[in-house]
Parts: structure tokens; sequence; C-alpha cells
């Protein structure tokens, strides 16, 4: 089986940019930088993809989700450095940030990698949507985030691996774990809410609440938020937890719209893109580029060579295939 790398590259970014301590020649911090060229290779040794979709948050990419709730990820506090730094001042801290990403971008061009990014879009809208476009039918897909929010796709061909908890998240083990189906997972998380993306959720109510309360999310059919609110309706107990959702039904509909990638928010010109840039891949490889930015980085010191041969392989077995 075929298999697939998507990753939520702002993710994997933010990792390494607060931990790695890497710097520059001239002494800025490059760990963001550098730190995620070094996760892909580990990534690429250990899920040894054929192919590499690397999938970035774009520009006012939460505007669609604000419009339905304002709060959405509102009092999130900036991603800072776990140091200092020869005592940047905050300004020139995010100054750096921008221009590590930037870098990255600039390292990923130069690979046998697809890069997506879109205006007004989240990285999970676009995974969502690669992960089930035709293409990809019986290849394995391997979505690489830290984000439980994934989890609603998993399926017989996707999993899901959290590189910070080294831990592949499947079907399997996410109903072993929680008791509750991806196919039911994102209305399981309406109900609960989203601290992280501050959306609030019924008061009381916490995943272990849910499965406990309404089993019947843990089977493998799909149920929607009026199933759950009948279901509590009928339900002979008089337990708080039925009377809460169905007091905050309104509230789980919004949270549910805002958090179901089962039909990405993606406008028709953006997934015809998507498609094209999928379909017409053709993977090359500018090792020297790379090097050149790497050593004016002063990052070339560090091993690659695994990285190189992996993709030497990808382009070799897509000629092949070709």
């Amino acid at each position: 089986m075929s298999r697939v790398m998507v990753i939520d590259a702002l993710n994997q970014f933010l990792r390494n940019y607060i931990v790695d301590p890497s710097l520059s020649k001239n002494g800025q911090p490059i760990g963001g930088a550098k730190g995620f060229l070094k996760s892909l290779q580990k990534l690429t040794r250990e899920i040894k993809p054929d192919e590499i979709v690397i999938v970035w948050d774009g520009a006012y990419g939460s505007r669609k989700r604000k419009s339905i709730n304002k709060n959405y990820k509102e009092g999130r506090k900036p991603v800072r450095l776990n140091r200092n730094v020869r005592n940047l001042t905050e300004d020139q801290e995010l100054q750096n940030k921008v221009w590590q990403q930037l870098r990255v971008i600039e390292y990923l061009n130069e690979l046998p990698v697809i890069q997506l990014k879109y205006d007004q879009v989240e990285a999970d809208d676009v995974i969502s949507f690669v992960t089930q476009y035709s293409k990809y039918d019986g290849w394995q897909k391997v979505i690489v985030s830290a984000d439980k929010d994934f989890f609603q796709l998993c399926d017989n061909e996707t999993v899901v691996f959290r590189p910070i908890q080294k831990e592949i998240m499947s079907t399997k083990s996410i109903v072993q774990k929680f008791n509750i189906h991806p196919t039911n997972f994102a209305l399981a998380r309406a109900i609960v809410g989203d601290n992280s993306d501050n959306l609030v959720g019924v008061k009381g109510v916490g995943l272990p609440t849910v499965a406990k309360r309404l089993p019947f999310l843990a089977e493998g059919k799909y149920y929607t938020i009026d199933d759950v609110i009948g279901y509590c309706k009928e339900a002979e107990e008089n337990i708080k937890a039925y009377s809460n959702i169905i007091e905050q039904e309104d509230l789980i509909k919004e949270n549910y719209s805002i958090m179901q990638l089962y039909a990405p928010l993606l406008s028709a010109i953006t997934k015809r893109h998507v498609q094209n840039v999928l379909t017409n891949f053709v993977p090359e490889f500018n090792k020297t580029g790379l090097l050149k930015l790497l050593i004016s980085d002063g990052a070339a010191e560090y091993n690659w060579n695994e990285l190189f041969v992996r993709f030497r392989k990808i382009i070799a077995d897509t000629k092949k295939t070709g």
C-alpha cells in the first residue's frame, strides 16, 4: 500500500520554534526552521512516505469560523521562545518567528514535497480535503499533528501520528481510549467544547461523560445532533447531563459547524486548485539549492543524509510508476 504523509505545518513549526535552541551565523534563533527539517527527516525515516503534503494555515485563516463565533481562537497568547536570546525585544522575536517560518517554506521549495497554503483557509480544512481526495483512495494517509481535531478523520486508511505523544491514533485506538468512534468525534467535541480554540461546551460535560451517557457514539454509525437531543429527551433517568445538553442544543450546533472537518470549509475554486496541485505533482529535489540555504543559516553541519536518501527514493519510485 502506498503511503502519503500529510503534515500540519504550523503545528510542527511552532513545536520546534519553542524548544530548539539553534542559532544562525549571526546569532539569531533558527531552531524553528532547522528543527522543522530535522523533524521531517525523522518522520520520513519512521513513516517512510511515498508522497509528502505539507499544509500551512493561510493569512486570516480563522475568518470563516470567526464569522460563526467571534470568540473563536480569541485570547490565545502569542507563541514565545522558552528562553532569552540576546535580550530580543518582543517585536524582534516576532519578526524572527515570521522570518523562520518563511525560511522553512524556502527550504521546502527545494524538496520533492507538496506545499499548500491559501488565504482565509485553515490548514485543517485542506488536510481533510487531501485525505478524502480520490487520488489517495487505497493509500494509507498519515496525518502528522498533535491536534485532536483530526481524530474525526480516522478511518480504515487514515491515522493520526502525534509526534509529541509519540503515538499513532487509529479508529481502533480512539474507540479504545475515548469510547467514541471517529465518525462521531466532532459531535462529541461539539458537546464538550474546546478550550484551546476558546469554544465553550455544555456545562459539566466532558468526554468521559459523553462516552458514559451517550454510549451509542462508540458505534461506527454517523449520528446527528438531533439523534443526541432525542436520546436525551427519551432517557428515563433524571440526569443533569441530559438536561444540560438539551438546554444547550444551539451551542452544540454552533460548535459542530466550527469543529467538523468531514465537509471542509473550502470554496470550489480552492478545491479545484488543490486537486490540480495533487494530480499534477512531479517531485523535484534541488539538493544544491537547499544546501546553499542551510550553509547561509549555519545549519549545514547537521547530518541530512537520511533525508536526502529518502527524497531520492521518492523521485526514483515516482519515475518507475509514472
